[in-house]
Formats: C-alpha cells, structure tokens, sequence
C-alpha cells in the first residue's frame, strides 16, 4: 500500500524555494529512503545518490574535504542524495563545503541516527540546512488512503503491531510478528552500539525492556539503576542514546513551581508500539493481555506528537501531576495557552481536575476516547 508522507511536500517546497540543504532524520526503516526517492522524482534533475553503508570510489573523494576532489565528485550533477550519512566520518565539514562551494546543487542528506550525524552536522552546518524528522506512519498519513471506519478497524493492529510502513503491506500475525523481530533484532541497536560506545549490550537491552513495562509511568533512574546493578548516571546516558537512536522520547512533569507539583521524574513513551511489544515479547490482541489502556496512552501521545511536527507548530508537551495523585496524561503549551488531555481507552469520558482549573484558570481541557480520538491525531 502506497502512503503518502506528509514531510513531501515541505521538502519540495524547500527545495525550489531556498538554497539550503535539507537534513531527514529518522529510525532505520521508517521510510526516509522512500521518501527522498518519491521527492527526487517530481524534478527532472541529475542526480548523484550516495549511501553511507555501501562505500565505493566517491568515498575517499567525499571524505577528503579538498575542494578540488569534492569538484571533481559532484560536478555535472543537479543534487546529491546522501543516505544512511551517519556512517560516513566527519560529515559535516565535507557538506559545509559543498554547501558553500556549490550554491546552486541541491543537498539532501538522510541518517537514521541522530547519535553521530547530529553531533557531526549541527555544528558546521549551521544556518545552512533545514532539519526534519520522519516519523513511522502517521495517522495524518493513513487517512489519505483510508476511511475514518478503515482507520477505526484498524486501530487494534496499530496498538499491537505499530506503525512502521512495511507493516501495513503484510499480512497474517505470523507475517508482521516475524517483521517485527528481524526489524528489532538487525536494526534496532545497530547504530545504537556502533555510536554510544555501549560495552555491555545485554544492560541496554534490559532496560528497553523495563521502560517498555514502565510506558505511562513516571521512570525513577535509582530503581531502574538498582534494578541493573547501573549507575543512575549510566542508566540516564543509556535513556539518552536510546532518545538519539529514535526508539524512546520523554515527556517531563508540567510546573510553573506550585509546591505540590510534581515534576522531578519523567514518562517515558516509544515512537513505535511494534517495537515496544517486540521487545517485552508480547505481540497478542488487546482482549489477552492488560496493558491496553498504556498502549492507548502511548499512541495517543506519539500520534500527537507526530501531528504537531508535520504541521510546524511551535509546541511543548508535558504531563501534571500533583503529589496528592490528581493527574492530567498530557498537556500542550502553543502559543501560550495550556491544554490538558485525559486518555481513556473505550467511551469513557474524564472531567478536569479540579485542582487543574484553580491552578491553571486559562487553561483547557478535554477528554479523549475512541468516539473522539481521530479529531485528536
């Protein structure tokens, strides 16, 4: 099945209206490919296509940063299409100069791990590129092929098997469980372990684990620290590159310094429900098993969050709560203005707290369920 990617036509519009290079990031397998490829083929350009994890002869030209070898590579040519950019040392400089030297060359660059390209990219190129994220399918993206109905009979396979694009081609449980475990087991820890200097990849292992138990939680790095015989300082380096490699995002508690407020800890949610199911080993239908209502909370915050990207909104997301246990799943700030959001796996329908609506009078709130949850993402 053909899905549509929101990011193409921002990336075309960049691409006739400026100058500057654009950088994707994204896991491994999300689609980035796919997506350049479906971008580079609405212009009739010549194009030179580059992948990080296939060296060749440009390698040592690309590599050189010497002008006259970086010439020699890209002369004749329109664009550049660098994928998987993070293999490729010291990338940064040699795009720097490219970007510099050739004004009118077009320069898209793909990495499926922000671990080493960002930290190789974001300096030198400063000013000189447009950043994005790609992120598995998107509800947005789905209801360009389907119906709201299809898209409500589905909502079961998404909380179970995830999002990413190859899953919604296959069919069978057997089929998808198999994609998942190979998606999990090849990609997954690739450049996570290549890039973080991990020693011990079981530890790492674990504790995706125990955050995958944790999803909707508040996460103490003392317990899982104890938990892993880790230091609390290790454990939150390891929370770090697994935010890098794109497999888990924070949220932090909302405060504006009420005493009570309760802020110190985050939640922990993975990008992906597939993945998150994969590694805990549980790939059953939602009526055998009891985490229904966390995998409901995970995709209603990353689907969210995936809404608010591509639409290049100015946006911070949060959970509240208080010590006294009044909480609020998720809460916006845009533009100034607080949001708050209950979830409720079913028809349920939760009420603010009242506590929320003293502290925060100028604030909304509502309640989102299965009759309501698609005007949401």
């Amino acid at each position: 099945m053909k899905i549509q990617r929101n990011l193409l036509s921002t990336l075309k519009n960049e691409l006739i209206n400026t100058s500057k290079g654009l950088v994707i990031y994204g896991p491994r397998q999300v689609g980035k490919t796919t997506l350049i490829n479906d971008l580079l083929s609405e212009f009739k350009w010549r194009t030179l296509i580059l992948n990080g994890d296939q060296r060749g002869s440009w390698w040592e030209l690309l590599t050189s940063r010497e002008l006259s070898k970086l010439t020699l590579l890209v002369s004749g040519y329109d664009a550049i299409f660098i994928d998987e950019a993070q293999r490729i040392p010291e990338i940064g400089l040699s795009l720097k100069i490219i970007l510099d030297s050739f004004p009118k060359l077009k320069v898209i660059v793909t990495g499926s791990s922000s671990l080493d390209l960002a930290s190789k990219i974001s300096e030198p190129l400063t000013g000189r590129v447009y950043s994005y994220k790609l992120f598995p399918v998107s509800s947005g993206e789905l209801s360009g092929t389907k119906t709201s109905y299809e898209m409500e009979e589905q909502i079961e396979e998404r909380l179970v098997y995830g999002s990413y694009p190859e899953i919604f081609s296959l069919e069978g449980t057997d089929t998808k469980s198999n994609y998942l475990q190979n998606l999990v087991d090849t990609y997954l820890y690739k450049d996570l372990l290549e890039f973080g200097d991990i020693r011990n990849s079981s530890k790492i292992r674990d504790l995706l684990k125990l955050l995958a138990f944790q999803v909707g939680s508040q996460v103490s790095l003392n317990e899982l620290g104890n938990s892993l015989e880790l230091s609390r300082k290790t454990v939150e380096r390891y929370i770090d590159l697994l935010e890098k490699s794109f497999i888990v995002f924070r949220l932090s508690g909302f405060s504006r310094n009420l005493r009570k407020e309760v802020s110190k800890m985050d939640k922990i949610y993975f990008y992906d429900l597939g993945v998150r199911n994969t590694v805990i080993g549980n790939l059953n239908l939602l009526n055998n098993r009891d985490d229904a209502d966390k995998l409901w909370e995970n995709f209603l915050v990353v689907e969210r969050m995936k809404r608010q990207n591509y639409s290049q909104k100015l946006f911070s997301l949060y959970y509240w709560r208080l010590s006294s246990g009044a909480e609020i799943d998720l809460v916006e700030e845009e533009n100034g203005r607080l949001h708050g959001f209950e979830f409720k796996y079913g028809n349920k329908i939760s009420k603010a707290p009242n506590s929320w609506l003293e502290a925060y009078p100028n604030s909304d709130f509502k309640s989102i369920n299965k009759d309501n949850y698609l005007d949401f993402i």
